[in-house]
């Protein structure tokens, strides 16, 4: 029995779960988020959900566990909400936010990239300048599988470089630097 499938998934008091089949949906505070979630049964009892398998074949065993998890994180995505941190590195570099529904990029291309933001995520932008280090991008929302792509796919447009370190990386990522060119002696 999987360790983690077989422990409920405690709901906070403004939670509510509707469990249609195998379509789950979470709505609270912060928001609502459903998914999908095949291959497993599904029972709100006593403020918790219960998730169970209905035989022990290799793929049951697989989607208890992390259907359990994916449950466990729309429930905390609708109390706390999730948020993943970008830094900006490089001479120049900077975000500005175009309303609810795009961020502009200016970071050493011929041209601003602009990125659009998915549905349910917000972006803040705080420019620190202290250093190579020139701001931080925020971003927040409900659904941790949409923040962890989009936070990607923006640190996709400039990845850090080994030399000096430029580009857009996630909050406390250690960058592996490069010795680089040495002069003739």
């Amino acid at each position: 029995m999987s360790r983690i499938g077989k422990q409920p998934v405690k709901l906070p008091p403004k939670v509510k779960v509707v469990i249609d089949g195998d379509l789950v949906q979470v709505e609270g505070p912060k928001g609502k988020t459903q998914q999908r979630l095949p291959g497993v049964k599904f029972e709100v009892k006593d403020s918790a959900v219960h998730v169970s398998r209905p035989d022990d074949s290799r793929q049951s065993r697989a989607l208890h566990g992390l259907s359990r998890a994916l449950v466990q994180n729309m429930v905390k995505g609708v109390t706390i909400g999730f948020e993943r941190k970008l830094e900006l590195y490089g001479v120049g570099f900077k975000a500005e936010i175009k309303g609810k529904e795009a961020i502009s990029f200016n970071v050493g291309l011929s041209h601003p990239a602009l990125y659009p933001l998915p549905e349910g995520i917000s972006a803040e932008w705080k420019e620190t300048k202290s250093g190579d280090k020139q701001g931080e991008l925020t971003l927040r929302g409900v659904n941790k599988e949409l923040i962890g792509r989009a936070a990607s796919e923006i640190r996709k447009l400039r990845p850090p470089e080994p030399y000096k370190g430029k580009g857009i990386r996630y909050q406390n990522e250690r960058v592996r630097r490069k010795q680089g060119k040495t002069g003739a002696a």
